[in-house]
């Protein structure tokens, strides 16, 4: 047997290139076990229900399927799923729930270099009300906090995710943390 004759073997840039030549259900069922639990995680993130979630990630793996032929290979794909996985779930949320009155507000960026004490208290949060408190925010800024505190995304990660400068993802992070902790303390 020749290596590429084990396509659980294939890296996911070869995978997605003989998905999109040859259209070939058997790669993509491939590339669909390495990621659906990860994507059903981040679903279930989202809405709570296991259902929903079961829904969710395959309504994500149907578009997917359809979208992979617009993956560039600028950034890691796993990196480029899960943005596309958040913006689905974002829409979702966006699209079936009353949003809350929480709106964003533009803030400028300030000219001073002050030190951003949110991220502190957000690490000293108790997770259990954390968690309560990131399902009483807007979803977009649920999702970039997720990106950076639940999966590791560094910032220029996030910069090719969002695909938004750097200045604005630290805005966005900083305005993100400012809102959960101000629901958080809200709680009882």
């Amino acid at each position: 047997m020749k290596p590429e004759d084990d396509i659980a073997l294939l890296s996911d840039k070869e995978l997605i290139k003989r998905i999109v030549e040859l259209n070939d259900t058997h790669f993509f069922t491939v590339l669909y076990d390495r990621y659906a639990f990860k994507i059903y995680n981040k679903c279930y993130g989202f809405v709570k229900s296991k259902e929903e979630a079961q829904d969710l990630t395959h309504d994500i793996f149907i578009k997917l399927f359809l979208k992979l032929r617009t993956f560039k290979g600028n950034s890691k794909f796993s990196t480029w799923l899960y943005s596309f996985t958040y913006n689905f779930c974002v829409n979702y949320v966006t699209r079936n729930i009353h949003k809350k009155n929480l709106k964003d507000e533009e803030i400028e960026l300030s000219a001073t270099n002050e030190e951003d004490s949110s991220e502190e208290v957000l690490f000293e949060m108790k997770a259990d009300k954390l968690a309560k408190a990131l399902d009483l925010i807007e979803p977009n800024d649920k999702m970039i906090l997720l990106m950076k505190y639940q999966d590791d995304f560094s910032i220029k990660e996030i910069e090719q995710a969002l695909e938004i400068g750097k200045s604005a993802v630290k805005m966005r992070l900083k305005r993100a943390r400012e809102k959960v902790i101000k629901v958080y303390k809200d709680l009882n």
